[in-house]
């Protein structure tokens, strides 16, 4: 049993690795880990009693229509879409929150949650070995609120990372911080770039404007007291690949015309498929390693003396708000998130809209039989978790996100803290602009 349940500890932890095989993190890593432990009591609970996916009865599900979405089904698979839809109604989803607690009357948040965690564990596949970060600072700028670094550090034996990192000005350090993630959809030539910085090519300056109402989101959250670190994701920015498919071996995008920006980053994206399939055979998936590099981004946080270990964050939008549902389900070390543009059901969803919402971050095989993704910020508690959901975006059936939304604040009761999640829509495009920010900033305020 004693081996059994350092497996399971391992698992929903994040990984053992994370806060307590990295070289040289100190104390305040094995703490912040160890008061994980303790919340989800993790040594007295019975992992035998684990519910079991009940096969061959397949769930009712409402007919997907226009009028129970609330929206026009966009993503239609012809001839195999009703099969398709069939298919999906005979996953149990028996590890949701709702259908979980309504099966087992009598356990607590804490026993589902547990369950919750180690399935999502176990269908990321990422292992993270011990490390030395051997962080290093290429370049430093001041500015009257903030000092930003570009750094480099490395997450795993094989990747070694560039980013940014920001000090805060005018406050007393060490400072709350915030890992803060950048978009899936845009250049994907550029990562951290993208929300860090004075922009370094014309196609950011219009990027932001669509998005963050031309902020640099890093910039703007450092100069309001916050320390930040940002990376470039798997694929984006300097880890897109190169010497593949026509792309030069070498090259930076900051320095191409428009016209080779854009035909460089369409082969970087006739890529992705390919990178997945890569990801897979190497023994891992996609959000698995995306989410084991934006882990190591605490680590980096704890290593700083300018930072307050007790007190970091997560945000991101779009995809980046994928990656802060991952990064509340799983990192102990965050104690509040902001997701922004990212949140539906997997029914809802299926039926809406796939093919221009759901990217390879969210592909995780065996996983979505089990868990939805309201599940993702349920399993969260009691972490302060925010999540923004505009009514105008037309990535998200609004039956996906109001049925979400209802899901999550039931599950935040359950685990007794009612006030911990608050959910936000503003009638509002897929963005994160200055009214969201503000949301935003006020949440982090208020829990960090």
């Amino acid at each position: 049993m004693t081996k059994r349940r350092d497996f399971i500890r391992h698992s929903i932890t994040g990984t053992a690795g994370l806060a307590i095989g990295v070289i040289g993190l100190g104390s305040e890593a094995n703490a912040s880990t160890n008061m994980f432990n303790d919340q989800v009591q993790t040594d007295e609970l019975d992992l035998s009693k684990e519910t079991q996916p009940q096969k061959g009865v397949p769930r009712p599900i409402v007919p997907m229509t226009e009028e129970t979405l609330g929206i026009k089904p966009r993503g239609n698979y012809g001839s195999l879409e009703a099969p398709m839809q069939t298919m999906r109604s005979y996953r149990p989803l028996d590890l949701n929150a709702e259908t979980w607690k309504k099966r087992n009357p009598g356990r607590g948040f804490n026993e589902w949650a547990v369950q919750a965690r180690k399935h999502l564990m176990s269908g990321l596949n990422n292992y993270l070995p011990p490390v030395d970060l051997n962080a290093s600072t290429l370049e430093r700028l001041e500015t009257d609120s903030f000092i930003r670094e570009k750094i480099e550090f490395n997450t795993t034996p094989w990747f070694r990372v560039s980013g940014f990192f920001y000090t805060p000005k005018n406050v007393p350090l060490p400072a709350p911080a915030l890992v803060v993630l950048h978009e899936w959809g845009g250049p994907m030539l550029f990562g951290a770039d993208r929300i860090c910085g004075e922009p370094v090519h014309p196609i950011i300056i219009k990027h932001r404007e669509t998005y963050t109402s031309g902020r640099a989101l890093a910039d703007w959250y450092a100069s309001q007291g916050y320390a930040v670190v940002v990376i470039d994701a798997f694929h984006f920015g300097q880890r897109s690949p190169r010497g593949i498919n026509s792309l030069p071996d070498s090259f930076n995008a900051k320095d191409l015309d428009e016209a080779t920006l854009s035909k460089y980053d369409s082969l970087t994206r006739e890529n992705l498929y390919l990178s997945v399939r890569e990801l897979n055979w190497a023994g891992t998936t996609w959000a698995g390693v995306n989410y084991g590099d934006d882990s190591r981004c605490v680590d980096y946080l704890l290593s700083r003396k300018e930072v307050d270990g007790a007190r970091i964050g997560c945000t991101g939008l779009s995809g980046g708000g994928w990656r802060t549902n991952m990064i509340a389900a799983l990192e102990p070390r965050i104690k509040a998130t902001v997701t922004v543009g990212w949140m539906t059901t997997g029914d809802t969803q299926q039926a809406y809209n796939l093919a221009g919402a759901v990217g390879s971050f969210a592909m995780l095989p065996g996983v979505w039989n089990r868990l939805d993704i309201p599940d993702l910020i349920s399993m969260a508690a009691p972490k302060a978790c925010m999540v923004v959901a505009g009514t105008k975006d037309p990535l998200f059936p609004p039956l996906g996100k109001n049925e979400a939304f209802r899901q999550i604040a039931d599950a935040f009761a359950w685990a007794g803290k009612p006030d911990h999640f608050k959910s936000y829509t503003p009638d509002k495009e897929h963005c994160y602009d200055l009214d969201i920010q503000a949301e935003a900033l006020a949440w982090f305020k208020k829990h960090l």
